[in-house]
Formats: C-alpha cells, structure tokens, sequence
C-alpha cells in the first residue's frame, strides 16, 4: 500500500487559482507534463508529454494538449481547458471541476456533472517517455461516451511556439497510431484503451493559442497546435478510459499495462518515503520527498557519462536545477545534495552524482551548467566548485564512504591547488592577503548571476563574502580528508592557507557601521561594497565558519531584520537604493531584480543553520521561521516550492514553479528542527 499522503484542493469553478494553480509529474529522466488545475496552457512548457531525448533534442514538447469532452444524455460538456468571457471578464474553464487534489504526488481531478461523476489521473512510467491520461467513473446512471482530441507542435520545449511547417504524418495499423513530423524527432505513439476504443480522423489546426504568463515575461506568447482527430470510448462503471501517449518502442509502451503502470509507480514511491530519515516519512517532509524526487534523473543526452559509469559499474545521475526550463547546474546540485538525496536515503544516487561531476573538472572548476541537449559544460562560476567541497563532506558524514573519497582526493589537490595558483574568469588567491578574488568582464560567477546580454547586473567582481567563506571551509575540509588518509600528502599546506583567509577574512568584512560584513571587499571599483546581502550567513552557516564567533549574533541579527521573510530571505535589503520589492514584466526588469531584493526560497537554508549557531536554545523561532512554506504549498505548483517570490506583501511567488535547492533545502532543514516543526 502507498503511504497516506495526500493535498487537496477545492476550488471555485470562477476562481483565477484554477490558472495559477500548476500540477507537474516528472519521468526521472528530465521529461514531465505540467499544466494549471484548470487545463488553459499559460506557459510555453504546459503539456502532458514533454519527452526527454537524446542529443541534439533535448527535451521536447511532444504533446500539448487534450480536449476532453463528455457526451451524455444528448448533452455535450468539456471537462476543461477552455476559457470564456463573460460580463468583460476572462473566467477559467474547467466548470465541472469539483475537487484537485495529490495523492502521493501525483495528480487527481474530480469532476461532477450533475450525478456523474469522473476522476482523472495522469501519470508518467518512470523511465520512460511515456503518459498515461486515465479517465474512471465514480458515479453515474447511464454510461458516457468519451472524445480525446490531442493537439500538438513538435518542439524544443523553449523553443519558439511554431513547429515544422510540413505536415504531419498519421499512421494506423491495428488499432495503433502513430504522429510523425520532420525535424529529427521521434514519432509520437498513442493508444486509446477503453470499452469500443477507437480513432477518427479530422485533420484540423486549433486557433493560436496565447500562453498569457509567457507574455507577461516578454517571450514568444502566441502558437498554434495541429490535431489529426479524436479518439473515443465509452466509459462506463467497469470500464476505464486511458489515453498512452509515448516516444518510446511499441514493445516499451506494451510492457505495462495502465494498472500494472500504476502499481509500479506507487511502490516506487512508496520506497522513497521508507528509504528517507524518520522524520521525513510522514506529514509536509515526506511530501517533500516525492518533491525532491522530481529533480534526479537520468542524463539523456550525455551518452560518454553513461557507458563510462557503466563500466565501472555505476550510474550517472544528474539534478534538474528547475522545472520547466532549467538543466543541470552545478551550484544548484551542490547546494541541493543533502536534501535530495541524503536526507532522503539515496545515498548510491548521491554518490553516483559526485563522481559524474568529478570527471568534469577543467582547470580546478566543475562546470557551471549543462545547456539543453549538449554534452560539454559551461565554467563560469567561482563557488560552485567550493560547494562541491560542502556537498561532498555532507555525503561523507551519511554514509562516510572512504571509497568514493580516495577516488576524489586527487581531484580535490588539484583544485585547491587551481584556486591557490590562479586559474579561469580571474579566480584565484590575492597573495597579499589570502582571500580569494574572481571577476572577468562580462560574467556573473557568483550564484547572483543575473545578466541580459552585455549587462550583468551584480557583477560582484573582487573578494566575495560566501566565496571566501566556501572556500575557506573547502581548505579546512581538504585538510582534515588528507590527515585521514596515511597514504596521502599532509594537509598542512591547506590549513595554513586556511588560517590565513580567516584573519584576514576577520579583519577585512567586518562593516562596523552596519554591524554585518561587506559583500564584496576589493571591488573593482575600489573600495568594498556594505551592500546587506543574505550571502554573509555562509560565513557562519558552513561546518567550518569562518566568521569569529563573537559576530554570529549581530551578523544573525541584521539579516534576521533586513532580509527574512515567511518564505525565504530577500537578496537585498530595502534600505539599499537599488532595492526592488517585485520581481515582474519583461526580461530586462526582471534580470534587473532578480538579485536585488527578489526572495530566494533556498536561503532558509543557510538562514536557520545560521540561526543554530547564533541561537542554538531556539529551536521554536527556527520552527516557526518554516511555517510560510505551509500555506506556499498550496500556491503555485502544488506540492512543490518556487524558486523565488516577491519581496513584500503578498510575497507571490515567481521564477520557475517547481525548484530544486528551494525543496531540497526547506526539506533538509524542516526535518532537521522536526521536533519543534509545526502540524502538517
């Protein structure tokens, strides 16, 4: 049996929480569908089938939508999808809709029509690219007939909003049926399951479409979808409707049936709660559990890493920074492990990820990013690497796998070695002081990377508050791994490094008219930057601290009152002139944002081991600091966390739906105060 966890929503059929509302089920492999409660597609990404393939694909967008209408009692009614304007105002469709809700993660409408009463479910088969839409009666005095219009544009699923011109081709064999279009992607399979399941052709392009949160952002907001026909079935009692539509091999999709599909999915996740730490097994953890779940997958596209690990007997694993149009970053994995996958018991994946960005390290870096589709990494980044460092040391304290820890050792040298000596984007030590600087014209390496073309909005060039602070906790951890190991060099020459970024990191942050650190020392324009700024925390947060104690509290306590918010902290400071309370309109206003007050929901992290660190007694405050996230998981993607909000009142939420370091880290900290943790 799945474990009871379950989040239930009821809605008016005229509320606006029915478009911004957003369901999303993943495939393990970077594919997913997502859609709003409703069914009215608002972004670019909504649709049921965006399959994960190879190089030079990517992730595409295979199947858009469905157009589900019921036919009953010489009625016709459509279940969802639609909008219509009445009395001036745009009023979601989706009248029917009496209840949406999670049942161990995954999606479940209720619809009542009048004494009929319908639930649909959607479910992707972990693994594959394949969905399965599946349709059941629950109550009802006659039977129903059932019509399935999928409408569909083959492409990248960021790409532009228009597919292939050329027609697309249906082939029919059996009661299979098969949707081909140029451009090197697969053929998109369907097969109707259900009582007189059948097919019929009309060819017809639906009206364009307008992704209205698209538009609000600045992109392409306007596409058409093409359809080949409708599938039909009745429904009836006994006798479910399902809808398969995959990418994957007849012999893949047949494998299992729509119940064995299930089955399969609910004991997998029935193993992930039982896999995670006690506390995360029940209430809002274990629900952030089966969130964490949907950004580990299986790299598709990086067909070198896959036979490499193979041979050694592994599996490549990577994290999906965000859904739906972030890859894989490093910092994100970094900062995400131990909430995706130590506090939940997946410890060989954990491994299995390290050593992936292991092999990738270039001139003492790891990359920065993956993009879409490719099978080399982008470097810009001066921390990520240092967050290797922290993300490895907490992979070691779960499972303390001195294997995996002589294999990197050598890397590690090599690293810190790179830092020490200098190495790309003007990283490297000040040999005056021992700080680290980083800075090159034209890019963002710090994680406040905002940048629109030549502009990068906080460049941040110089000596970094959190870099010195990662990168002093990196050295000390260096060190304490070489003392261990008889077989390697000592670490003394990393300590002292070490003991010199402290005294000089203590002598040089400290802003004594602020009573907090600088945010950046040495800028490039001389001078050093009072800006107040979450990323000081890190110098008290990491398990070597390289703040002096006697600084913790004023430091905490600033933040505290400058920066947090119920659901994450703000990047800025509103006493700062450069504040901006709304993270909203086109590219460039946002960009301009994005790092200058906007609330980042993985900040709670640093926040509350910061907290217990200044404050150890206060395990309630550090409790109470969690309960926003309650109310949030009702918001936005259901069951998930975003990636950043607004910085005032109403806090809304914005940036990507669904966000890895922002589940991992709520989730890594909610089980950690679990004892004092609010009811869920």
């Amino acid at each position: 049996m799945s474990p009871d966890i379950s989040r239930t929503r009821r809605f008016d059929s005229d509320s606006n929480a029915l478009i911004e509302r957003e369901w999303l089920v993943t495939n393990g492999l970077g594919g997913y569908a997502a859609g709003t409660v409703s069914g009215v597609p608002t972004r670019r990404f909504h649709g049921l089938l965006i399959a994960a393939l190879g190089s030079p694909n990517g992730r595409a967008m295979m199947l858009n939508q469905l157009e589900e209408v019921v036919f009953s009692a010489g009625e016709r009614m459509v279940l969802g999808g639609e909008e219509r304007v009445e009395g001036g105002l745009t009023i979601p469709g989706a009248k029917y809709l009496a209840e949406f809700r999670l049942e161990v993660g995954l999606p479940v409408w209720r619809y009542e029509i009048g004494t009929l009463v319908i639930e649909k479910r959607i479910a992707m088969v972990h693994g594959q690219n394949t969905v399965h839409v599946t349709y059941t009666m629950l109550a009802g005095d006659a039977d129903v007939r059932f019509e399935l219009r999928p409408a569909m544009c083959f492409r990248p699923h960021e790409g532009p909003l228009h597919g292939p011109t050329e027609p697309y081709a249906l082939h029919a064999v059996r009661g299979r049926y098969e949707i081909s279009a140029p451009g090197g992607y697969p053929p998109l399979r369907f097969h109707i399951l259900g009582e007189k399941g059948a097919f019929s052709t009309y060819d017809a392009d639906a009206p364009e479409l307008l992704y209205r949160l698209e538009k609000s952002r600045g992109y392409d907001s306007q596409g058409s979808l093409t359809s080949p026909g409708f599938f039909h079935a009745e429904l009836t009692m006994t006798s479910p409707v399902t809808l398969i539509a995959s990418t994957e091999s007849w012999q893949r999709i047949d494998a299992l049936s729509p119940a064995d599909a299930r089955e399969a999915e609910a004991a997998r996740r029935t193993k992930l709660i039982a896999l995670a730490e006690p506390a995360a097994r029940i209430g809002i953890a274990a629900e952030l559990v089966l969130a964490a779940d949907q950004f580990i997958v299986t790299p598709q596209t990086r067909l070198q890493d896959a036979a490499r690990a193979q041979a050694a007997g592994n599996e490549v694993r990577t994290v999906i920074a965000g859904y739906h149009w972030f890859t894989d970053w490093g910092r994100d994995t970094m900062i995400s492990l131990e909430g995706l996958t130590l506090v939940t018991g997946r410890h060989h994946e954990a491994g299995f990820i390290l050593r992936t960005f292991a092999h990738y390290v270039k001139d003492g870096l790891i990359p920065n990013m993956f993009p879409e589709g490719e099978n080399e990494g982008l470097y810009h980044t001066a921390d990520a690497t240092l967050w290797f460092f922290h993300a490895l040391s907490r992979y070691m304290h779960y499972t303390s796998d001195s294997v995996l820890l002589s294999q990197v050792l050598p890397t590690l040298i090599a690293i810190a070695d790179a830092h020490l000596e200098g190495t790309r984007f003007g990283i490297g030590v000040d040999q005056a002081d021992g700080l680290l600087r980083q800075g090159q014209e034209g890019y963002q390496l710090t994680w406040m990377d905002a940048k629109m073309g030549d502009w990068v909005v906080t460049p941040r060039r110089g000596k970094a508050v959190e870099v010195n602070a990662l990168f002093y906790n990196a050295l000390c951890l260096l060190a304490e791994w070489l003392d261990e190991d008889p077989g390697a060099e000592a670490g003394a020459r990393y300590r002292t490094a070490a003991a010199r970024v402290r005294a000089s990191f203590n002598e040089r942050f400290w802003y004594e008219e602020g009573q907090h650190l600088f945010d950046v020392v040495d800028t490039e324009g001389g001078g050093n930057d009072p800006a107040c700024r979450p990323n000081q925390l890190l110098a008290i947060s990491l398990s070597h601290a390289v703040l002096d104690e006697a600084r913790w509290t004023s430091v905490f306590d600033v933040c505290r009152r400058e920066l947090a918010t119920p659901v994450g902290l703000r990047s800025l400071s509103p006493r700062h002139p450069d504040y901006k309370p709304r993270y909203f309109g086109d590219l460039k206003t946002r960009d301009g944002a994005y790092h200058q007050g906007t609330v980042w929901g993985w900040l709670i992290g640093p926040y509350v081991d910061a907290w217990s660190r200044a404050y150890p007694e206060d395990e309630a405050g550090r409790a109470a600091a969690l309960r926003g996230f309650v109310q949030h998981l009702d918001e936005a993607c259901i069951g998930s966390v975003s990636e950043i909000f607004d910085a005032e009142l109403p806090f809304t939420p914005r940036g990507c739906a669904a966000q890895a370091w922002s589940v991992a880290e709520l989730l890594r900290v909610w089980v950690g105060v679990a004892a004092e943790a609010p009811d869920s």
